[in-house]
């Protein structure tokens, strides 16, 4: 736990939240910004600052949730889909605890989430330049 984490103080039950899930690894709570209704998040109940931080074991014990929590909330509020969104460093994330955010979707909900195609600006080696810099960092 980390002493000034808004999440930590969440999970140690020193800040209330509204709760929809917990086990002994993650918590799932309302959004209090509820950019639709139902948008959730969730996070692991062990302090890590985002993604890059997370180790195998943890990814796995946090992204296997990530089901059931969004069946929950199709199953409670119809919504017309659902997006599945995880931020990572400045001045995307705005709370440094790995988190996920589930934000049900509606008609006319206001919610602008997009992303550009660009793929005419792409040609093979450029695709190819891409896939290299990636793999390398992986092998």
């Amino acid at each position: 736990m980390k002493e000034d984490c808004i999440f930590c103080k969440i999970v140690k039950g020193d800040i209330p939240a509204f709760k929809v899930y917990e086990d002994e690894q993650v918590l799932a709570f309302l959004d209090i910004t509820q950019g639709t209704r139902g948008h959730t998040l969730l996070v692991p109940k062990k302090h890590v600052e985002n993604t890059y931080g997370l180790t195998e074991e943890d990814a796995a014990a946090l992204f296997k949730r990530v089901p059931k929590i969004a069946r929950g909330i199709k199953e409670a509020f119809d919504p017309i889909g659902l997006n599945i969104i995880n931020n990572n460093d400045e001045p995307l994330q705005s709370v440094f605890h790995v988190h996920i955010h589930l934000i049900p979707r509606y008609p006319s909900d206001g919610m602008v989430l997009t992303t550009l195609d660009r793929q005419d600006e792409y040609g093979k080696e450029d695709y190819e330049a891409v896939r290299k810099a990636i793999k390398e960092q992986l092998d």
